[in-house]
């Protein structure tokens, strides 16, 4: 595989590919804040956080910061080729030194890919729980186009794994051997048993009486958007009778799958992708 550091900018995606399809729909907010918490599971990514970001002093404005240019690079389409060559750029001054005295960047290609395949992933899981299954002829079509979205940072893709089934494996060594239940994620699920913290300007009478079922709501959401094993690594509460729920609202929200698509636009997908279908002159995808 040859690292692509070239100047000329690859292919962008466009509306007739499966992740604008499915990346900008907003069921995949189901699942929760898993990408996020993945990405800084991995040692020097969360380093990196919590080294660099307000994440912990401003954590649900740092997660809307980040996914707007992702999606950005995802849906900016031919008219705004160079996005993903800014989102790179916004990481260069993000490096330090891990706490057993070895050296980090973001850019690192095997730290910056894993952050990449954090975002595939949680668009798999969140088209295959909640919307429908997936064939692996789509997934073989997702992957490919995850490479071409990668490509699109202008990041050495030396990381990147040849094809689905490279991915696949190398998913499973990443989960099994390399994540670690980093403080920058225990942090991001800290909320699971301690509750959300109050947002600004919400009076505290307000936030004791609708702070309980938001908590559980976020509870469910995060704690069951996780892979098993990162719920092990950082020891987030998950029964058996807790799974048992999980499917069966999974299930009730892809029976919605025949009315999905006449529901209003802003309700089926995020502002990015409305835009960009709009831009491109083509109808939403169903």
């Amino acid at each position: 595989m040859t690292d692509q550091t070239r100047d000329d900018e690859p292919a962008p995606l466009g509306p007739s590919s499966l992740t604008w399809r499915y990346f900008g729909d907003t069921r995949t907010l189901l699942v929760g804040p898993r990408a996020a918490v993945l990405q800084n599971m991995l040692p020097a990514l969360g380093q990196g956080v919590l080294d660099h970001s307000v994440f912990f002093s401003e954590t649900f404005a740092r997660l809307r910061r980040s996914a707007g240019p992702i999606l950005d690079t995802v849906y900016g389409g031919a008219r705004s080729p160079g996005t993903g060559r800014r989102v790179r750029d916004f990481h260069r001054e993000i490096k330090g030194t891990m706490p057993d005295g070895s050296r980090y960047h973001a850019l690192d290609p095997e730290t910056y890919y894993w952050a990449h395949a954090t975002f595939l992933d949680n668009m798999l899981y969140a088209v295959e729980t909640f919307i429908r299954p997936l064939s692996e002829a789509d997934k073989r079509r997702l992957y490919e186009e995850s490479k071409t979205w990668f490509r699109m940072y202008g990041v050495s893709d030396r990381a990147m794994p040849e094809d689905w089934e490279a991915f696949q494996a190398y998913w499973k060594r990443m989960l099994e051997e390399v994540v670690v239940p980093h403080k920058t994620a225990r942090y991001g699920v800290g909320y699971v048993t301690k509750g959300l913290p109050a947002p600004p300007r919400v009076p505290a009478p307000v936030w004791r009486a609708v702070s309980p079922p938001l908590n559980a709501v976020a509870r469910f959401l995060t704690v069951g958007g996780m892979p098993p094993r990162t719920r092990e690594l950082l020891d987030l509460p998950w029964s058996a009778a807790d799974e048992r729920r999980y499917r069966r609202f999974a299930a009730a929200v892809r029976r919605l799958g025949p009315v999905w698509p006449l529901l209003p636009e802003a309700v089926r997908y995020l502002p990015h992708a409305r835009r960009a279908f709009r831009r491109e002159g083509r109808p939403r995808a169903r």
